[in-house]
């Protein structure tokens, strides 16, 4: 499969008074078009810094981003970004929230309408088209952010912990409805989570990072699909699988070794 975004060397650091604090160092990395790449590791390992470089959101120190082959120098509007946080405007219902990034393209008011209904219904938010973001619950929430998302048909996602501060039940839900809106789509998704469970329910590939972005270990998830978020758990590959990433987990906590 071709490569839809690549990182080649991408290094990030910041200027804290005196102080350079290098987050990322030399990352080079693939997403294959079409499929489902997971990357987890520690706090502070760059993952968040990564994905706001390819979105066009800040700039690299060192190094490139490639996107079909083309320098990212800028936001991309075939690129789609879901933040951990909500960004819903309060002062919208569901419905225009979800119809925002289609006015701002301009898309008529007909086909606004038409995407705004199909999205709802596909992320189970049928009856709910008129609530207010103050009126519905965390779960309900991410979902409107998912559709707004999705409301432009971008063909790749990146998702940046997006099920994090959900209870366990209603993460294995909305993971559930992600796949299933993902499977057949051929979009590309590049999705960050710090749980390696959520890691091998989603990815095709696990990409685990230690300190500086450095790869320990990037893994094929060879579990068939499609996938049920809860019972795909159960089967023994999905342990030795945990196993494998736990391990690498545990080496992208250690302090990185400086050579003298």
């Amino acid at each position: 499969m071709n490569a839809i975004i690549r990182t080649e060397h991408l290094t990030k650091s910041f200027v804290r008074g005196e102080q350079e604090i290098t987050v990322l160092a030399d990352l080079s990395l693939e997403i294959e078009q079409g499929s489902f790449v997971v990357v987890v590791g520690p706090s502070g390992c760059g993952k968040s810094t990564m994905l706001n470089i390819i979105a066009g959101l800040l700039p690299a120190t060192a190094g490139h981003v490639y996107y079909k082959e083309n320098l990212m120098v800028d936001t991309h509007l075939e690129v789609g970004y879901l933040t951990q946080k909500d960004t819903l405007m309060p002062w919208r219902n569901v419905e225009r929230n979800i119809k925002m990034p289609l006015e701002i393209r301009g898309a008529g008011k007909e086909e606004r309408q038409r995407r705004a209904q199909e999205l709802i219904a596909s992320v189970g938010l049928k009856g709910f088209e008129k609530h207010y973001p103050h009126e519905l619950s965390g779960g309900m929430l991410r979902r409107v952010c998912l559709a707004r998302m999705l409301s432009t048909s971008p063909e790749t996602l990146l998702l940046d912990e997006p099920f994090g501060a959900l209870d366990a039940q209603l993460r294995m839900e909305l993971q559930t409805e992600l796949l299933s809106l993902w499977l057949g789509s051929n979009k590309s998704v590049l999705f960050i989570t710090h749980d390696i469970e959520e890691a091998i329910v989603l990815g095709d590939r696990v990409v685990v990072l230690g300190t500086q972005g450095r790869i320990i270990l990037d893994e094929a998830i060879n579990l068939p699909r499609p996938r049920d978020a809860v019972y795909i758990r159960f089967q023994p590959e999905f342990a030795q699988i945990h196993h494998r990433l736990w391990n690498a987990l545990a080496e992208a906590r250690q302090p990185q070794e400086v050579n003298a």
